[in-house]
């Protein structure tokens, strides 16, 4: 019997969430064929098989979050080893009911996911098809889903096609099984576009491969040893010429004396921070982002929180702070302004008649944003808890992808840091961002007088293609407004 254990995470990951089982027990697999799919908050990881066999007991099912070098199954070896690509094709003829009707549904995608994108077809209807062969590729926010055939077969209907959305128990396609079976594994067997180190690539990654003329040779694979996923090949594919990428990855560093270089050091990027820097580019060069600023008066605010904080926490259990005032202000503001809370797909704006919050947060091994979701109905109690709990989980490094997904809009609070002016970077596909900073006592002019006010400048990023400055800067006044006179916010002004 030989252990399935999670491998290593990557530098300052403990956990993961087991998103997806291609096997279940009973099933025969062969070295290094892959057994599931594991989801830290930036990454996905595959497991391979560490050994041919047949698959045991499945002890960490989906959905379940493990630390590094936990049982996730058993391989009981030996069983079906050496003959397991045989066994696929052999052991539904031998079980084939004259080809009975077998339905392929979506699988997990994950917690609090509950629709995807089919984004690409491997088959087409009349293509026999062998157990556990890819079907199609399903896309959510960040995470691509392969669904594998229940059984072998023939693909006799396509229910939904590329480009459909479809939600989490939605039918797929339909096998009429046992037919072709035979046939469908040998078509399998060639993967001729393997690495070197002899992981397969992503199968959508070998279509767009494909479509667009493009060598593996000339695509860097970011996938467990060297494998190309589908996103690989779109970066390599935007590119105007496969040489293009190689001036970045050659380009001399400026010289560096010796002296220096003795006392450098050199880390790698951690997958989280590489991430991060990626998005923030992406978004620099999709984006056309532009920052407005204002400044807010401070003093209702907290006079209202002083007096009421006691009774707060005394009745709920949680402490009354800014960020459920901001919320509930920005909330205010994009029902007034609901392009700031769209998103562009393609040709068309996507309004949201709902909020879900980003509220980024500082952790040690870099920025998250856990999302609030339905903020719009929250009471302020129910938001401080919600921040409260997600900021906790977001330093402990506990988030799920799926807490990280689907947000509106977003609020990033500099302030924390000391931080008195900044223009945020937009969060894609979201088209605003508003910048809290440091609360600092000024003198401001009030009714021809110069009195001193505790004051917080305040950014909002916005898409340009979406938010005309007029609505930018609407949006920003209603949040002072909201602020500065929080009655209205009660009085819905």
């Amino acid at each position: 019997m030989t252990d399935i254990r999670v491998p290593t995470l990557g530098e300052s990951v403990t956990e993961a969430t087991v998103a997806t089982w291609f096997k279940k027990p009973g099933d025969a697999v062969a070295l290094d064929e892959m057994l599931c799919e594991l989801e830290t908050d930036k990454v996905t990881v595959e497991v391979p098989a560490p050994a041919a066999g047949t698959l045991g007991e499945i002890v960490a099912a989906e959905g379940d979050t493990v630390g590094v070098d936990a049982l996730l199954a058993t391989i009981n070896a030996g069983e079906g080893a050496a003959p397991a690509p045989a066994a696929k094709a052999a052991a539904p003829a031998a079980a084939s009911d004259a080809g009975a009707a077998v339905d392929v549904m979506v699988p997990s995608l994950g917690e609090s996911v509950s629709e995807a994108t089919v984004s690409t077809w491997f088959k087409a209807v009349g293509d026999t098809v062998a157990q556990d062969e890819m079907l199609c590729e399903l896309e959510t926010d960040k995470v691509s889903v392969e669904v594998p055939a229940p059984a072998a077969g023939t693909l006799t209907e396509i229910l939904a096609a590329e480009g459909a959305t479809v939600d989490a128990t939605a039918k797929l396609a339909v096998i009429s099984s046992g037919s072709g079976a035979a046939t469908a594994a040998p078509a399998a067997a060639p993967a001729p576009a393997a690495t070197s180190a002899g992981a397969k690539n992503a199968p959508s990654a070998e279509k767009l491969m494909a479509e667009k003329g493009i060598s593996a040779a000339n695509v860097q694979g970011t996938g467990k040893d060297g494998r190309i996923m589908k996103e690989d090949v779109m970066k390599a594919g935007s590119a105007p010429a496969p040489a293009a990428p190689a001036p970045a990855a050659t380009a001399p560093r400026a010289p560096v004396s010796a002296d220096d270089a003795s006392r450098e050091e050199r880390v790698k990027m951690t997958r989280l921070r590489q991430t991060i820097a990626r998005r923030l580019k992406e978004a620099q060069n999709t984006a056309a982002m532009l920052t407005t600023y204002n400044e807010v008066d401070m003093s209702a605010v907290m006079a209202l929180r002083n007096q009421y904080k006691g009774e707060f926490e005394k009745k709920h259990g949680v402490r009354l702070g800014f960020m459920s005032f901001f919320t509930k202000a920005c909330v205010h503001a994009l029902k007034e302004v609901p392009e700031v809370n769209a998103e562009i797909d393609g040709t068309d704006v996507v309004y949201k008649n709902f909020v879900h919050m980003g509220v980024a947060a500082g952790t040690p091994t870099g920025l998250v944003v856990p999302v609030i979701r339905d903020a719009d109905a929250m009471s302020f109690a129910d938001i401080e808890k919600a921040i409260g709990e997600k900021g906790r989980r977001a330093r402990d490094g506990k988030l799920s992808m799926a807490e990280m997904q689907g947000g509106t809009f977003t609020i990033s609070n500099g302030g924390v840091y000391g931080s008195l002016m900044s223009s945020p970077i937009l969060n894609p596909p979201q088209s605003g961002i508003l910048g809290m900073h440091k609360i600092q006592d000024r003198p401001v002019a009030i009714n021809g007088e110069v009195v001193i006010r505790p004051m917080m400048y305040l950014a909002l990023s916005y898409d340009h293609r979406v938010v005309d400055g007029k609505g930018a800067v609407t949006f920003l006044v209603r949040v002072k407004e909201a602020l500065e006179d929080p009655q209205r916010l009660l009085m819905d002004l």
